[in-house]
């Protein structure tokens, strides 16, 4: 959960689960994405995507406003890990 920013994902690669909610334990709002799907996942609201292909999930993030250093790779979650 991002407090005070906004966030835009898009999927490049792959399939997986979107889940959205007001609370860490009420994810309430679930989507299927894929390859070419975007989300935007507005602050202050808790979030998670899983991973449901057999080939990894590619995808790229941007924050507004601008909330990390220039430059940050988050490292790759093993399968399963959320």
């Amino acid at each position: 959960m991002h407090p005070n920013v906004d966030q835009f994902l898009r999927i490049e690669q792959g399939q997986g689960i979107v889940q959205m909610g007001k609370s860490i334990d009420n994810l309430n709002l679930q989507w299927i994405v894929f390859d070419d799907s975007a989300i935007i996942i507005p602050a202050g609201t808790w979030h998670n995507l899983i991973n449901t292909g057999n080939i990894p999930l590619k995808l790229y993030s941007i924050y507004a406003p601008p909330n990390l250093p220039f430059g940050t790779v988050h490292p790759i979650k093993q399968c399963g890990k959320t």
